[in-house]
């Protein structure tokens, strides 16, 4: 099961479906992470991060990234246009695992901002599935007005659903997230809103990768 965690709202869980490591099974965890990872490829692309309002860094050892937003927003009510209450962004990330690992998204830290009035709701989802592959697993966060501050949200998953990256073949790992803002019940009159602020991402802080050695 995917367990979403959240402050600032109200968290809603989904299930996640397990994936198997290709043909390999998986033989036993390991404790540390294996040296010899990198980071091969960052892109973004979407509504919420067109081109010239996300700025993407990786550290000089291809081990990190971080992904800064510029524009990243969805807004309801007074000035808002008719396709605003939803916006999106989606991450590419090419992890280059070592000879004979496979490894599971563990955890995803995401923060920002929200400005609600009262009756109006918002939402932010991930979803996280590798190249070729369906959609497997998916987490949503909830809150409502009125809100006015930061928000952070926190997907985790247990070991039993993590999704394995197939052994023996490097796959894109693909995280699409969404923000959206419903005007509900408020004075239409007034602006809801919600924001990503930045994704920081380093394989041992923000996107936790849990790794296990294959079998044939």
């Amino acid at each position: 099961m995917l367990r979403a965690l959240a402050t600032g709202g109200t968290a809603v869980t989904l299930l996640a479906t397990s994936l198997l490591c290709g043909t390999a099974a998986h033989a036993r965890s390991v404790d540390v992470t294996p040296p010899g990872f990198t980071i091969g490829l960052v892109s973004v692309n979407g509504s919420g991060c067109p081109a010239g309002t996300a700025a993407v860094a990786t550290s000089p050892d291809d081990t990190a990234f971080t992904v800064t937003y510029s524009n990243y927003l969805a807004q309801v009510g007074a000035g808002a246009g008719p396709i605003d209450f939803r916006k999106n962004c989606q991450l590419t990330v090419q992890v280059n695992a070592p000879q004979g690992f496979t490894y599971a998204v563990a955890e995803a830290d995401y923060r920002g901002y929200a400005y609600l009035a009262g009756g109006a709701g918002a939402q932010e989802g991930a979803n996280y599935y590798f190249q070729g592959q369906s959609q497997t697993a998916t987490a949503t966060h909830n809150f409502t007005g009125p809100m006015d501050g930061n928000w952070q949200a926190t997907d985790t998953t247990t070991i039993a659903s993590l999704i394995w990256a197939p052994c023996g073949a490097t796959r894109d790992l693909n995280i699409n997230t969404q923000l959206r803002v419903s005007a509900g019940s408020s004075d239409p009159s007034t602006t809801s809103f919600v924001t990503m602020d930045s994704t920081d991402g380093s394989l041992t802080t923000i996107y936790h990768l849990d790794w296990e050695q294959c079998v044939s």
